[in-house]
């Protein structure tokens, strides 16, 4: 079979596919319609900072290097997680585990990322996460916040 290899840039994102024309096109095709969230992914200045590991700052120049995820409200749209604070808590956790690649996040990390994404608020964040410790969904580590599972990635489908 014949290989065919297509690369695109579009701002921070960028994709490079190699294969036979057929999976190549139909990737391209997934690609596209995605677009509209890559343009969205703003990228900070590489200035770092003390405080660079912490919070939205630290998510968007993480999302600089994986391109994977887009910003937060788009994730959370794609995940359905708007309305339902446990499922919303979820998703910004996991979002944020995979966009700054830290082990452990707070209920202040995923407060301060859905409010620097401007969006609303979680009535009670520590009983979301009590919630989502409960159905298996994420798990406490003392005092250094916590992380969440397999299973409760997998419930947001991933």
């Amino acid at each position: 079979m014949a290989e065919a290899k297509i690369e695109i840039k579009v701002g921070a994102f960028s994709f490079t596919g190699e294969g036979t024309e057929k999976w190549l096109s139909g990737e391209l095709d997934k690609l596209l319609t995605k677009l509209p969230e890559l343009v969205e992914i703003a990228l900070p200045e590489d200035g770092g900072g003390e405080d660079a590991g912490a919070g939205a700052g630290a998510a968007a120049a993480a999302a600089k290097k994986t391109g994977k995820l887009g910003s937060l409200p788009n994730f959370l749209k794609d995940k359905n997680a708007t309305t339902n604070q446990v499922k919303k808590f979820l998703a910004t956790a996991v979002w944020l585990h995979d966009t700054t690649g830290k082990d452990r996040i707070t209920t202040g990390d995923v407060t301060k990322a859905l409010k620097n994404a401007s969006q609303n608020k979680l009535t009670n964040p520590s009983d979301a996460l009590n919630q989502n410790v409960g159905k298996g969904h994420a798990e406490k580590d003392g005092d250094s916040g916590f992380f969440v599972t397999e299973p409760g990635r997998t419930s947001l489908g991933l």
